[in-house]
């Protein structure tokens, strides 16, 4: 596919390079994760770093923020030629990064967590706790600089460690999926703070796999495929999210995943006031047929939802409160093995989904023994054929049948894990964010999958990703502290258009609903 670059008019009208990086090489064992990778990163602008699984991303952020170090190539600093040790030499520099998985301390406050890591000598505790009532007033941050972490949201979480970059004058900030943990007011609130950071003459690189999050944030957008920029174009040269995602996959990408309802059968999960921790007072129910969506952000009980329907925890009250496949808890968790019943489809799917020291072969074999055994002796043979075969429908990429679980990309470890699960032939499917981290070429097999098992199958879809819920839902179960704040189908316009705000601890108003209709 032909690159695109900015006109040199374009390029003439911009600043000199904040960062430059030059012939940026990272290897580890035979995997070449960066190849001479050359990257200007300006001031005033949002540079969208965009690629597939195991294209290079994390691995150059990594080298940037000081965090690895590169085998060979420059980075320069307002022209100057700089070397990372670690991250607080990068820090040094002006560069920071904010990462998926925080780096807080839940038992401190918000000004606390600030005060680690500061340079040694007498710290004013006043000071910087009004130094984070200015920054967080400067970028729309709302912030109680006395709140312990613990208390806070995944969404006031994620302003505490940007903050902490600001407090630090960081000139670049990192940002790694930031939108990931939040709801949609939080993420207009995100962006608004972003721009307004890059006005202020901060650069940004900010990497996802959302192309429309791209599209609306971005100034300019690197693509790096197999380790290498492929491409580097301004946002106003890229006409929609298609062509994005094509630049990004290097190829032509299928007709996207469309959802159109499927005949729905008999009830396979019932809820009726179930609880399990935080999980409290669910009440739904799920047909063969259908996908229904358990919306929210991380972290308001969805976790215990889970562990109920699949087994992990007991409900508080087992006697009818949840019937699976006919069956109350206690009957089903005792006779549920077997095809034909339920799976699980985690969202760790190194950690729980698979062993990644095994190989593909015994993986498979994880959950499926039972149908390879003959007189106590399992047959490697027909499970090996098997196997194959899956790798083969589900187009699995590694280095044949026997490579280790933990050798594979998430998106084709993820195939793998679904290939496994659906060749069970499953009444109930549950699937814990089965996209999470993936980019979008994996993403739409995955979901393209979820779509045909649901044919002969009920899916419970627990899932922090909204447009991934607009995608395969059915049906919306809104999920926030601990309960379903709503439960409705997807002919429900007015109340599908306000999940956002649902997902915010918002109920839905129909006369609010109504009134924005009639004003449109």
């Amino acid at each position: 596919m032909e690159q695109m670059r900015p006109s040199s008019t374009d390029r003439g009208a911009k600043r000199a390079p904040l960062i430059r990086l030059e012939n940026i090489s990272k290897s580890y064992g035979p995997v070449k994760a960066n190849r001479n990778i050359s990257l200007e990163i300006r001031s005033g602008e949002i540079l969208a770093l965009l690629g597939e699984n195991g294209a290079g991303k994390s691995t150059l952020m990594s080298i940037l923020s000081g965090k690895s170090r590169q085998d060979s190539g420059s980075i320069f600093v307002d022209g100057e030629l700089t070397s990372f040790r670690s991250p607080r030499d990068a820090l040094a520099a002006g560069i920071g990064m904010v990462y998926q998985h925080f780096m807080l301390v839940e038992a401190m406050t918000v000004t606390q967590n600030l005060m680690l890591g500061q340079a040694h000598g007498i710290l004013n505790p006043s000071a910087m706790r009004e130094r984070v009532l200015e920054l967080a007033a400067r970028y729309g941050f709302e912030i109680n600089p006395d709140a312990m972490i613990s208390d806070l949201s995944m969404g006031e979480r994620q302003r505490v460690e940007i903050l902490k970059l600001l407090y630090r004058d960081c000139r670049v900030l990192i940002l790694d999926e930031p939108t990931a943990v939040l709801t949609p007011p939080e993420i207009h609130q995100l962006f608004v703070a972003l721009r307004r950071m890059a006005a202020d003459g901060k650069a940004l690189v900010f990497i996802s796999h959302k192309m429309k999050e791209v599209l609306d944030l971005a100034t300019e957008i690197s693509i790096l495929r197999r380790g290498e920029i492929v491409d580097h174009f301004l946002r106003s040269e890229v006409p929609g999210e298609r062509e994005l995602a094509e630049r990004m996959i290097g190829r032509q990408m299928e007709t996207l995943v469309e959802q159109t309802p499927a005949e729905k059968g008999e009830v396979l999960l019932e809820l009726s006031h179930a609880s399990c921790g935080m999980a409290s007072d669910l009440t739904c129910s799920l047909r063969r047929g259908e996908v229904l969506a358990v919306v929210g952000v991380a972290g308001n009980g969805q976790r215990e939802l889970v562990e109920m329907v699949t087994g992990g925890a007991r409900p508080d009250s087992v006697k009818d409160s949840v019937r699976i496949l006919g069956r109350n808890w206690n009957d089903f968790m005792r006779a549920r093995m077997g095809r034909k019943s339920m799976v699980y489809i985690p969202e760790d799917r190194k950690g729980l989904a698979t062993c990644p020291s095994l190989d593909l072969l015994d993986n498979f074999l994880l959950t499926n023994r039972n149908g390879f055994q003959n007189f106590g002796f399992l047959d490697r043979r027909h499970s090996a054929t098997v196997t194959t075969g899956i790798m083969e429908e589900y187009q699995v990429v590694a280095d044949g049948l026997h490579a280790t679980a933990g050798s594979l990309s998430g998106g084709n470890l993820q195939k793998m894990v679904l290939g496994r699960e659906f060749f069970r032939e499953p009444s109930l499917i549950v699937a814990e964010n089965p996209t999470q981290g993936l980019d979008i070429g994996a993403m739409e097999e995955v979901w393209r999958r979820i779509l045909e098992a649901r044919d002969h199958a009920g899916v419970l879809l627990v899932t922090s990703d909204l447009h991934e819920a607009m995608t395969l839902a059915d049906t919306f179960a809104v999920m926030y502290r601990g309960r379903f704040i709503d439960v409705f189908p997807r002919s429900d316009v007015a109340r599908v258009e306000s999940i956002g705000l649902m997902m915010a601890g918002i109920p839905f108003d129909a006369k609010e609903a109504k009134e924005a209709v009639h004003e449109a």
